[in-house]
């Protein structure tokens, strides 16, 4: 069995959806081109995992969503994200392919911040948006899934704070995929300007856990020279919606990328997660924590790459899998030679809970400089069942006493996370996991 290749979408129908949406002929022409090369090109190649009978072609494309009038209707798993959000705060709520709720605060506003959906940028902001978009980071034709990506994309954001302005409070997108069949072809956009500094939070969440759909995910972030951006996200996708994710970072010199990842989908998931140290003294930290459960099947990949001199790079990712799940992490360290006095480490966990259940560890160094520094750490395991005996002979149920090892296994990533309210976002969706 083969993946099927063939979309229900053809170029007559990205045309008129582009025109209907009144886009810049220059974001047609991107679409028309990603279609046309999109059925030459191959799926992503990954090493251990088999994606032949994953659904990437079943879904709907253009789902409108209502305006929120009123967020105490909101279901719970959204309101949650949301904690004590109000009309002043820095918030877009994405409902299926439509903005539903967007506010940004006077103060950044006359600060030059610009937060918008990505399609309001192409117009207001076109020379912005079209200078980074898809050119630097995620190529349109680096696999079939970039590729209809670029073609079909129906959501997304642009953040861009200019130079030297400090952003104080994390700016927070929600991407709420109500209708149970809706695709979210999603692309973040995020460019901190020279000496900037923002921190930014998106949370996925849809509710299809029967029906199949799929998210098509792209985020490209550039931290220019001095600045420091914060990338805090939780991906909670119901088991019907099959997921590529690629969030792809630049790094200048001097500059700070810190990913915080809670990868919690149910259904099957490939994740890429890589940035480039282009600038001297430049510094990434991607921490990610995932649970697989069911039958799903996920690949996840961190990848730190250095082309500048004395740069650092740090990977942690620890993953727990339940059931019949079974997951890949692969952590890649990359020195380019010439990224002297540069450090590449990696660390890499998975935890077995039952029989059925599957984990794999993958370190990765790729040294091509002598005056460097590099290490990794990784490990697959089962339950120690010495640690249940001794919970549940204190009295605590063996369905309790699995969850505080979880948590005790994840804890040492979460609490590592930068971002405060990605920590409580998570631990919240872990312990919706754990029962």
């Amino acid at each position: 069995m083969t993946v099927e290749t063939q979309l229900p979408y053809d170029k007559d129908y990205i045309t008129q959806y582009s025109e209907r949406r009144q886009e810049p002929q220059w974001f047609r022409d991107t679409r028309l081109q990603a279609a046309e090369v999109a059925e030459g090109l191959p799926m992503p190649k990954l090493e251990k995992t088999r994606i032949n009978n994953w659904n990437f072609t079943n879904f709907k494309h253009d789902v409108s969503g209502d305006k929120i009038e009123d967020f105490d209707k909101l279901p719970e798993k959204v309101r949650v994200l949301l904690g004590e959000k109000s009309a002043s705060d820095n918030l877009i709520i994405v409902r299926n392919n439509d903005v539903a709720y967007a506010s940004l605060s006077q103060e950044l506003k006359d600060q030059g911040v610009i937060f918008k959906d990505i399609f309001t940028a192409m117009t207001e902001d076109e020379d912005l948006v079209k200078k980074y978009f898809m050119q630097e980071g995620v190529s349109v034709d680096e696999n079939k899934l970039t590729a209809r990506h670029a073609a079909l994309l129906n959501s997304g954001v642009f953040l861009y704070v200019p130079k030297k302005v400090q952003v104080e409070k994390p700016i927070q997108v929600v991407f709420w995929q109500e209708d149970p069949e809706a695709a979210l072809f999603n692309h973040v956009l995020l460019v901190a300007d020279e000496h900037s500094e923002v921190t930014y939070v998106e949370n996925y969440v849809s509710q299809n856990e029967n029906e199949e759909a799929v998210a098509n995910i792209v985020s490209e972030v550039f931290a220019m020279d001095g600045s420091k951006v914060s990338y805090g996200a939780v991906d909670n996708f119901e088991k019907g919606t099959t997921t590529y994710v690629n969030r792809r970072g630049t790094v200048g010199r001097d500059a700070t990328l810190e990913w915080a990842l809670g990868q919690m989908n149910d259904g099957n998931t490939i994740s890429e997660n890589i940035t480039n140290l282009m600038g001297e003294n430049g510094l990434c930290h991607a921490k990610a924590v995932s649970v697989g459960r069911g039958d799903q099947k996920q690949d996840f990949t961190a990848k730190i790459v250095h082309f500048g001199k004395e740069s650092e790079g740090y990977i942690l990712q620890h993953g727990v899998m339940k059931d019949n799940a079974s997951s890949i992490f692969n952590g890649v360290g990359k020195i380019e030679h010439g990224a002297s006095k540069s450090n590449a480490e990696q660390e890499s966990r998975v935890l077995m809970l039952d029989q059925g259940s599957r984990g794999d560890a993958n370190p990765i160094l790729l040294i091509d400089e002598d005056d460097v520094t590099a290490g990794h750490a990784a490990s697959v395991g089962r339950v120690d069942p010495v640690q249940l005996f001794y919970l549940m002979s204190r009295g605590i149920s063996q369905r309790e006493a699995e969850r505080l090892v979880i948590h005790g296994f994840l804890s040492p990533v979460v609490k590592e996370i930068p971002i405060e309210t990605v920590q409580t976002q998570l631990r919240e969706v872990i312990e919706g996991k754990v029962y």
